[in-house]
This record gives structure tokens, sequence and C-alpha cells, in this order.
């Protein structure tokens, strides 16, 4: 009988607006790693954390924090919308998000998105 792998793990390569793009979503029992470079490194490590204490519509707030790389503003605005969908669809888990990116327009973060889901593991 084969055991089934600890952690689940896909991964895309994929020219996004011309720019070429790596995406691996792996998921953890707690949580879930998403990793999307277009530098080939891992560049700025951001925890996007779902709130127990969800606004009136009954979705989650969504906190980040910067663990590693710049702390910004750009890097938070585009960490939830990279990832927001990710921990709604897992169950409101939290969400480790490396990314060192190119291309951070709306139009690319918007596509960048539609990588990420291609690599549904949660």
């Amino acid at each position: 009988m084969e055991e089934s792998p600890v952690v689940t793990s896909k991964q895309r390569e994929e020219v996004v607006h011309g720019v070429p793009t790596e995406v691996v979503c792996t998921a953890f029992s707690n949580s879930v790693l998403v990793v999307v470079t277009q530098y080939g490194k891992m560049g700025t490590i951001v925890y996007v954390d779902p709130n127990t204490v969800g606004d009136n519509v009954g979705r989650p707030s969504l906190t980040t924090k910067v663990l590693l790389g710049k702390d910004e503003p750009l890097v938070h605005v585009c960490a939830k919308n990279l990832v927001s969908f990710v921990s709604q669809e897992a169950g409101n888990k939290p969400v480790l998000l490396a990314m060192a990116l190119k291309d951070k327009t709306v139009e690319g973060i918007q596509a960048l998105r539609e990588v990420i889901r291609s690599c549904q593991v949660w």
C-alpha cells in the first residue's frame, strides 16, 4: 500500500506579460506556501494571516507581516492581492508567500493570481 506524500506541491512555469515566471504551491497541514518568482529566487517573504474576527460579510480580514525583505506598502498590497483567495479557499489557513516580482502592475498581479490558481494544492 502506497502512502500519500507528507506535503502536496505543484509547480508551474509560464511567461506572464513577457516575463518568465515560476510558481510553486505547497500545502502543509496548518498553512500554504506560495513561491512566485520572476528572478529565480525567493525574494521577500510575507506571512498572510486571516484574522479570527471577520467583517460583517463573514470573511476574515487579512493581516500581512514581512518576515524577510523590504517592508514597504506595495509589498503588503501585492501579497494580499496575490494570495487572499488561497487563504479563503484553504479554509482560512495562513499563507506564507515568497515573492520576487518584476511586474507589480494591477494586470501583472491579476495574471499571476491565475497562475497561482492553476497550481492549486489546497
